[in-house]
């Protein structure tokens, strides 16, 4: 009997430990379901982009997966019972229920709101593809002068912000940060920072939390009103609802509790990877919701499962953080090099370097994804298997 893997979700995370798994394990012995709502890789570090009329390249996953033995499900997850090891999915037709002797959790996030009035009515997102597609249209019809607010100091609204007033140094771009302009950033880092923004007009509003957005204006904390026209959200992720709906252990938030091999503390035969999952780094804090937290989580999920089954030694690879790269529109950028537990340094690299940098790192995660089993070792190994009984299935090792 092949022992069957499914994984949830199939962003940065999802995809690569599904390359990897069967990359690691022979074809006999396991079947790999990939399950995913939408039929192509969506590049979710470039949803600024797309929002200000780039396009991007395709990445079917019937090409990426093809000849892997990884089979592709077009689903949406609408349910999951970890006690009864089984998913529920709705694909074009119908509801079906998968079974499984592992799964894979990689659901991931989408934006946060944070329950401030009026967001779900006025405001825009571009956590997902088809946030940033909305967006994209919404700022095409705008005029010349109409202002432009993005809500959130974060990576993503830095990146929004700049993308944006680039792409349309007609529009009035404002950022509405809660703190200071990237206060967590080095000396170095925040001097580049406020260059870039003063170099593309942007207006900053630091200390101002929004409180309630409208349909032509936000409200700060503070009860300043800022003018807009449009209005971007970007102050953080929320993960996906399903695993606070199961017997799962997770957080107040529903990130699940796994252990240093992303498994599952309640559930030994649930994984949980990238923004899904709180995952503990250096220092014992948790990681940040990122790409760069992901797809490290995905390697050891992968080995840790392929460890287990085949008998092999557990992963043990640390999970660290070396830089936070930010793009700055398409012409600036900003390295910001950092410890292991994310904390800034003097160091940064700056200017166009550093945009052709992240660039590099934009493909490099790309590439990465969609050629799921290169650079690999190309032997499988072989799942143990229990001393043969009728309707034995593949034994785990401890």
């Amino acid at each position: 009997m092949q022992h069957r893997i499914i994984v949830l979700g199939a962003g940065y995370t999802g995809a690569v430990a599904a390359g990897r798994l069967a990359r690691r394990l022979h074809r006999e012995d396991v079947a790999i379901t990939l399950v995913n709502a939408e039929p192509d890789f969506v590049e979710r570090v470039r949803m600024h982009q797309l929002a200000v009329g780039q396009d991007l390249k395709p990445r079917p996953f019937d090409e990426m997966f093809a000849g892997t033995g990884v089979e592709l499900k077009l689903a949406k997850v609408t349910g999951v019972d970890v006690d009864r090891k089984t998913v529920t999915v709705i694909g074009e037709r119908e509801a079906e229920e998968l079974s499984y002797d592992i799964l894979v959790y990689a659901l991931g996030s989408g934006w946060n709101s944070h329950g401030v009035p009026g967001t779900a009515e006025h405001a825009h997102q571009i956590a997902s593809r088809p946030g940033a597609l909305r967006l994209r249209e919404r700022l095409a019809r705008l005029d010349a002068g109409q202002p432009v607010v993005v809500v959130g100091g974060g990576l993503t609204g830095l990146e929004a912000a700049t993308e944006i007033a680039e792409a349309r140094p007609d529009l009035d771009v404002t950022l509405a940060a809660r703190d200071a302009l990237g206060d967590w950033l080095s000396d170095k880092g925040r001097g580049h920072l406020r260059k870039v923004f003063d170099k593309l007009g942007i207006t900053v509003h630091e200390h101002a939390a929004v409180t309630a957005v409208e349909a032509d204006r936000v409200t700060t904390v503070d009860g300043r009103t800022i003018p807009a026209a449009v209005t971007v959200w970007t102050t953080g992720f929320a993960v996906h609802p399903i695993a606070k709906a199961t017997t799962l252990k997770a957080t107040d938030t529903g990130q699940i509790v796994v252990d240093r091999t992303m498994r599952s503390v309640s559930h030994p035969d649930v994984y949980a990877i990238g923004d899904a999952a709180l995952v503990r780094g250096p220092g014992d804090k948790p990681l940040r919701m990122s790409c760069a937290s992901g797809v490290p989580t995905a390697w050891q999920a992968a080995d840790a499962i392929a460890a287990r089954l085949t008998g092999g030694k557990l992963p043990n690879v640390p999970l660290r953080y070396f830089n936070q790269c930010i793009s700055l529109g398409r012409k600036e950028g900003l390295i910001q090099y950092v410890t292991a537990d994310d904390r800034a340094v003097r160091a940064a690299l700056t200017g166009r370097t550093a945009a052709l940098y992240k660039e590099l790192v934009c493909k490099g995660a790309a590439w990465g994804v969609t050629n799921p089993t290169l650079g690999m070792p190309t032997r499988r190994r072989r799942v143990l298997r229990e001393p043969a009984r009728a309707g034995s299935a593949v034994r785990t090792p401890a």
